[in-house]
């Protein structure tokens, strides 16, 4: 079964860390996390509706400029969640500028940040190109504990991980996956339309057998015929983001609950297990850690990235080390849950 995104690494692990997530039947993307955006083109950034930033740290965030560059005179607006304090650091990037060729002649190109505290969206802000991007409060939105984005096909969750400040770890789930069979509307005589979103609706939020689906011009199908002859129903996709978290157990044991059973997981491996020292200096993964936490999450694919450069003329050696502990080749899955010291090697 096709999947709802497609997930790819903005950069190459050992520059910026960003994800980039592209719908597969819609004009629309997300990122997790705004570091160096150069890789991505005009208007891939302009697909993004929302931007899920960890923390504010250069490499995770100076890619706004660009973002807001391209996407200044589009009428979708763009939401962005961080951690405790984003607000005023979105603000603080915007009041950077002068603006004043902008005004009620302008497309109104608004800006909506919600800062992740403690659990939850805590506290919100707007921006509006025609106001000059002032900073005027708003509620957060409610999408329940844990949650940072809700919708109809999927939903996305956040994390709060120690890195001597909080950084958010996120993950994309989509409950129900259904696809079309494009033989089985041929063989019904259907064309594809509008009515198949809502008809995939309809299946996802688990309506009866007997609802009727218009299926065109005075025609209409049960959902249960559909659902048995065009459309394929099963587990959804699940995509998870983990970056710059220092090897505690608490951290592990949020990183195991939020990744647990991802189709793709994106962990960092910043140093290698003989360097653990400096990893616990700047509160980042050894790759052989990673690996490890990866394994015990049940991911069905891990990728490895944020290396640090002191391995650039060893490229492989971090990638290495975490496979071998990903497949159980080192190390104790059962040891997920360990405390490093602080002068550990």
């Amino acid at each position: 079964m096709s999947h709802l995104v497609q997930a790819r690494l903005v950069n190459d692990p050992f520059s910026d860390p960003g994800l980039y997530l592209d719908f597969r039947y819609a004009r629309r993307a997300l990122l997790f996390d705004l570091g160096d955006v150069a890789a991505l083109s005009a208007r891939e950034l302009m697909r993004v509706s929302d931007v899920f930033v960890s923390h504010a740290h250069m490499d995770h965030f100076a890619g706004f400029d660009r973002l807001l560059r391209v996407c200044l005179h589009r009428p979708q607006p763009l939401r962005l969640v961080g951690p405790e304090g984003f607000i005023a650091r979105v603000a603080n990037r915007l009041h950077a500028y002068t603006w004043n060729l902008l005004g009620s002649h302008s497309p109104d190109f608004r800006i909506q940040v919600e800062e992740f505290v403690d659990g939850h969206l805590a506290r919100g802000a707007a921006f509006r190109s025609r106001e000059q991007f002032a900073t005027r409060p708003m509620p957060p939105s409610e999408f329940g504990p844990g949650r940072v984005l809700a919708e109809e096909a999927f939903r996305i969750e956040a994390a709060e991980l120690d890195h001597g400040i909080p950084s958010l770890a996120f993950a994309l789930t989509e409950p129900v996956r259904v696809n079309v069979w494009q033989g089985a509307l041929e063989r019904l005589g259907l064309a594809p339309g509008p009515w198949l979103g809502a008809a995939k609706q309809a299946a996802r939020r688990g309506l009866p057998p007997e609802t009727p689906v218009p299926v065109g011009e005075d025609r209409t199908l049960p959902l249960g015929d559909l659902g048995a002859e065009v459309f394929r129903i099963g587990p959804g996709q699940k995509v998870a983001y983990i970056t710059d978290t220092a090897d505690t157990p608490e951290n592990a044991a949020r990183i195991l609950t939020l990744a647990a059973g991802a189709d793709e997981l994106f962990i960092e491996a910043v140093f290698l297990e003989a360097d653990r020292a400096a990893g616990t200096r700047t509160r980042h993964l050894t790759a052989a850690r990673a690996g490890t936490l990866a394994r015990a999450a049940g991911a069905r694919r891990a990728v490895p990235f944020h290396h640090s450069a002191r391995y650039i003329d060893r490229p492989d050696a971090l990638a290495d080390e975490f496979r071998a502990a990903f497949a159980g080749e080192t190390g104790s899955v059962a040891d997920i849950g360990r405390q490093t010291g602080p002068g550990e090697k």
